[in-house]
């Protein structure tokens, strides 16, 4: 599923990078390559880093 539709981002690149440590929205964009547009999809991708978080703790 794309999370991000201005950056392309899918929700198993957020899933991978949070379970790399990455807990930051804008570092996950950062470590992806990209930068935030309209932000419209940042609620959603902090609820799959926090679930990713919750797992690995």
């Amino acid at each position: 599923m794309v999370v991000c539709i201005c950056n392309v981002i899918r929700e198993k690149e957020i899933r991978e990078a949070a379970r790399q440590g990455i807990s930051d929205v804008v570092d996950v964009y950062a470590h992806l390559g990209c930068e935030p547009n309209c932000c419209q999809c940042f609620s959603f991708a902090e609820q799959i880093i926090d679930e990713e978080c919750r797992v690995a703790a």
